[in-house]
């Protein structure tokens, strides 16, 4: 792609499948970085001690609080990350393919 062409937006899908062997100190990072995070708790619809209580009770929202996924295109030339979507779920592997998409 030459210098002069439009910027492209591309959608990346994957699934990530992580096994947690220390729920505590899963919640305990979460914890850490929510309250190292530089939120202004006044625009937000909870306060920090609410939001501490999810993370201590959905281990879930721990993990998809500790997963960063802007880092999966950083020191790439040319890419910038404008946003996505991430939610972790417990259990078995969803199939992600609806029957005529495959």
């Amino acid at each position: 792609m030459d210098q002069q062409s439009a910027p492209l937006t591309m959608h990346i899908y994957c699934r990530v499948e992580v096994i947690v062997t220390d729920p505590a100190s899963v919640t305990r990072q979460a914890i850490a970085e929510l309250r190292a995070a530089d939120i202004d708790w006044s625009t937000e619809e909870d306060d920090l001690e609410t939001a501490v209580e999810e993370l201590r009770s959905d281990l879930a929202a721990s993990v998809s609080d500790l997963v960063d996924i802007s880092h999966l295109v950083e020191g790439i030339a040319g890419v910038e990350f404008r946003g996505g979507l991430l939610w972790t779920e417990q259990g078995p592997a969803r199939d992600p393919f609806r029957p005529d998409e495959q």
